[in-house]
């Protein structure tokens, strides 16, 4: 009797294995859990089938991306950046562009980086009106004009130099797609101190050149101040010159900017005192920019 009723449990206890393997044995058997990310429980699926449809906003400009005089934001960019990159002032950038916040751009955002004036053609090139090019120099400020004295004295006998070797300037310093004149600029070097590291396109997109703190750092044409400050990475205390709508020149790592942004400025003016601020040496490194595009200064600045 006990060895039957054990074996009607053994009996028992099979048919209930056979039941549960059949329930296990359906079509999704072999599948595992999943969450339908498609249609949520609390979504219907019209709902679900607009949200896919409707587009995202698209950011400011994006109908002008890849047009020439236009500008699309990558990431890690500023405003003081793609007006260095595209020889414009971040303030007329902001301008053209109605930014309320200079600070907040986008990536993916478009901007103008040519004024609504200029005509922009096909491969690139601008032509703007002559008399939006004219710099007005200002009287220097009380406060700056002993050292504004000293620089130009300093910087007399370099005017003379690059008016004795304007007869030996390469061709390329005066372009024949020139506008008014516009490129035949007669720059100066900015300081008196040796070169320490010459322009490299890929990694120094300018001149270094040495001397000891304090130094005087001059203009090294007439031009407006566009900006003076600490906010782009890697340039320390950063002075950037426009001298008409062809050229900028930068002037990074300084002690002191003597300037603010908007003044205008002369040739041979002190605009700043060398330093070594964001640099591992004092050092002045000096840009020329070609309509946003770094140049080989040397090729622009009288023989020494």
């Amino acid at each position: 009797m006990h060895a039957l009723r054990h074996q009607d449990w053994k009996n028992a206890l099979a048919l209930v294995a056979v039941v549960l393997l059949a329930g296990c044995a359906g079509p999704n058997a072999h599948k595992a859990p999943v969450e339908d990310r498609g249609t949520s429980r609390s979504q219907s699926p019209v709902a679900a089938t607009l949200a896919e449809t409707v587009p995202a906003k698209p950011l400011p400009g994006a109908e002008n991306a890849g047009r020439p005089g236009y500008y699309t934001v990558k990431p890690g960019d500023t405003l003081i950046r793609i007006g260095l990159d595209s020889g414009q002032s971040w303030k007329d950038i902001a301008r053209w562009n109605g930014l309320e916040n200079p600070n907040l751009i986008e990536v993916g955002q478009v901007l103008r980086v040519v004024s609504p004036n200029a005509t922009v053609t096909e491969n690139g090139v601008t032509t703007r009106p002559v008399a939006s090019s004219t710099v007005t120099a200002t009287p220097v400020p009380a406060a700056s004009a002993p050292a504004s004295a000293a620089a130009s004295a300093a910087s007399a006998p370099s005017s003379a130099a690059s008016a004795a070797a304007s007869a030996s300037k390469p061709a390329a310093v005066v372009s024949p797609a020139s506008s008014g004149g516009e490129d035949d600029l007669a720059f100066i070097w900015p300081t008196s101190g040796s070169l320490i590291a010459g322009f490299d396109e890929a990694k120094n997109k300018g001149l270094d050149l040495g001397g000891k703190t304090g130094d005087a750092v001059l203009a090294a044409a007439d031009g407006r101040v566009v900006y003076a400050g600490a906010g782009l990475r890697g340039y320390g205390n950063l002075l950037i010159l426009k001298h008409n709508n062809t050229y900028l020149t930068a002037y990074a790592h300084n002690q002191t900017l003597l300037v603010k942004e908007d003044q205008s400025v002369r040739k041979g003016q002190k605009i700043a005192e060398m330093g070594s601020s964001d640099a591992d040496r004092v050092k002045l490194h000096f840009e020329i920019r070609r309509q946003g595009k770094p140049v080989d200064p040397a090729k622009y600045l009288p023989n020494r």
